[in-house]
């Protein structure tokens, strides 16, 4: 049997545009031998659809336009798709997260999800009755066993689950000759290889193929890469249970859609010729390879323009510093939608360097795209001036400061408002983390492009698009000054970011530990680290939340990324340090 993989980029609540593409897929596949066609979970609705769920309209536009895709889909060609359906059973929540296969006008299969996850950015818990039983689907000669995602990672150790039911073995206890897995499984970076070697374990206990079918795109802060393939056992798998004898036969493109077909009855001789891994695993020291690094960018690039495209915008338009963060999300701006689309406005003050100004400048003729200074020095005197009064004399300090990114973060806004452009914010992970932000200057925009990187993943992934530009013949895009310079706010005279932050190597490692471990001050220290600076760090992260409850939504690339995937209270009592109030 020939099986295509459909990997789409869904749209959520886009019906219309979402079963157009069922349909040109599904063409596709059967124009090029397909005897089945398999798209991802909830492709028809677009996931995550979060609370539009509660919406009984959105409910009955899916299920219609599946009735819709039953009449005009195809015939000869079954099509496996993702949707929202009504609870069949007696009990429980209204709403299944339901993998169905369509096959001549009807639906042939039918597939609950059985584990329902509530952990990081997942929520199905809150609408979705679980599975409580398993089938095969006979087709063409195969027993076909359908697990939907997060049943295939019961496996994993995830923090906070615990799953009582199994759904894999139960598929095998009943046979199955093919695993499918049609996932909206989110990019983190690194994940990959947990997802394919999880893969291949399930793989080898059943002796069988798994065919993985992800969603791709990017769906505000959560980003979809795709990268579907098939894991099968080779012709020698009969003589040895090696892993080696059970490697990826197919593998689909990262972050963009892709249309790929496998044949169930080819023996493969040989595995598919994937790059070997770097010879370097850690080249940046932060814990990614350059194929990471690359496969990063790749999701950025794509989360900034599938947000715009989703949100209505064809322009952006960014704050540019002369600073690293500024430069790289203005670099990722360009190669989402092009230079022609982008404005860059440097906004210096009395407190802006020359060589600050000089950096920016560059960094905007590299990238080809258009750059605007608009001084903010005559604001800045009237705001003193009209501040001076209530002031009472007091000496310069943070409120000064803050009222210079406040000045900046108007005059972005209004050019939003004015040209309907969207504003990229340019602040890192770890400045989000410490509260090393402005509200309502620096943090305005509609979206967080790098606001889920460390800054020292910043720094690796500038040394990266330098060094790749440099292989291919061309020059570094980012000026070496801006990767070199030590990192500065410029509010005040000779003012750094390690006046008021400890050094980023030392508080990138002490957040890792906090958000992703979950560790207690305790608990960080017992790993070698200072007592006091670990406390002051984690007093520091929880009496920042204010700030981050009211930031633009940031793209997401990690374990753990501020927002919907990390919800923490804001008035509390910081318990981790032994503070009380």
């Amino acid at each position: 049997m020939r099986i295509a993989l459909a990997q789409i980029n869904s749209t959520i609540g886009d019906f219309f545009g979402n079963r157009e593409k069922i349909l040109a897929f599904t063409k596709k596949a059967r124009d090029e031998g397909a005897d089945m066609a398999l798209f991802p979970e909830l492709a028809v609705c677009g996931y995550p659809p979060m609370d539009l769920l509660d919406q009984d309209s959105f409910v009955e536009m899916n299920i219609r336009t599946l009735h819709m895709l039953q009449r005009e889909l195809p015939q000869d060609i079954a099509v496996g798709l993702g949707f929202v359906n009504r609870n069949p059973y007696v009990r429980g929540k209204s709403l299944v997260n339901e993998y169905g296969v369509l096959l001549n006008g009807k639906l042939a299969f039918e597939q609950l999800k059985t584990l329902l996850p509530t952990y990081d950015v997942f929520d199905e818990a809150r609408n979705f009755e679980p599975c409580r039983t398993w089938s095969a689907f006979e087709y063409k000669g195969e027993r076909i066993g359908f697990a939907i995602c997060e049943d295939v990672w019961r496996e994993t150790d995830i923090p906070g689950t615990s799953y009582i039911r199994d759904p894999v073995r139960e598929l095998l206890d009943r046979g199955i000759s093919l695993l499918c897995v049609p996932s909206a499984s989110p990019y983190v970076a690194g994940k990959l290889k947990v997802r394919r070697a999880l893969a291949e374990r399930i793989s080898i206990r059943g002796n069988i193929p798994l065919v993985y079918i992800n969603a791709v795109g990017a769906n505000d802060s959560i980003l979809f890469d795709g990268r579907s393939f098939v894991i099968a056992p080779t012709v020698d798998a009969a003589k040895s249970a090696s892993p080696n004898n059970y490697p990826v036969q197919l593998d689909a493109k990262s972050f963009a859609e892709d249309l790929v077909t496998w044949d169930s009855a080819a023996k493969t001789e040989s595995p598919l010729n994937i790059p070997a891994a770097d010879s370097d695993d850690d080249p940046f020291k932060v814990g990614l390879s350059r194929s990471e690094l690359d496969m990063l960018e790749e999701g950025l690039v794509m989360g900034i323009r599938d947000y715009m495209a989703k949100c209505g915008f064809k322009r952006a338009h960014l704050g540019l510093s002369g600073g690293i963060d500024s430069a790289l999300v203005a670099y990722l701006g360009v190669k989402a939608i092009g230079p022609e689309k982008i404005v860059c406005f440097s906004m210096p003050s009395r407190f802006s360097s020359q060589g600050s100004k000089d950096d920016a400048q560059e960094l905007a003729e590299n990238l080809g795209c258009r750059y605007e200074v608009l001084p903010i020095e005559p604001v800045f005197t009237s705001f003193l001036s009209t501040l001076e009064g209530v002031f009472e004399k007091r000496p310069f300090d943070i409120a000064e400061e803050n009222l210079q990114a406040r000045i900046r973060g108007s005059l972005l806004m209004a050019y939003s408002n004015k040209f309907d452009s969207m504003l990229l914010t340019t602040g890192n992970k770890s400045e989000l983390a410490m509260g090393y932000c402005t509200l309502y200057g620096d943090m305005n925009g509609a979206l967080g492009a790098i606001g889920d990187l460390f800054k020292t993943e910043v720094f690796a992934l500038c040394k990266r698009i330098n060094e790749r530009a440099i292989a291919t013949g061309g020059k570094a895009i980012i000026p070496e000054a801006i990767i070199t310079k030590p990192p500065s706010a410029e509010l005040r005279p000779d003012q750094k970011d390690q006046d008021s932050l400890p050094p980023y190597e030392v508080l990138d490692e002490i957040l890792k530990l906090y958000l992703f471990g979950n560790l207690s001050k305790d608990e960080i220290v017992k790993r070698g680290w200072d007592e006091e600076l670990a406390g002051r760090i984690i007093r520091t992260v929880a009496r920042s939340e204010f700030k981050r409850r009211q930031a633009p939504p940031v793209l997401k690339v990690s374990p753990r990324a501020f927002g919907m995937g990390r919800r923490m209270p804001i008035a509390r009592s910081v318990y981790e340090i032994g503070e009380r109030n």
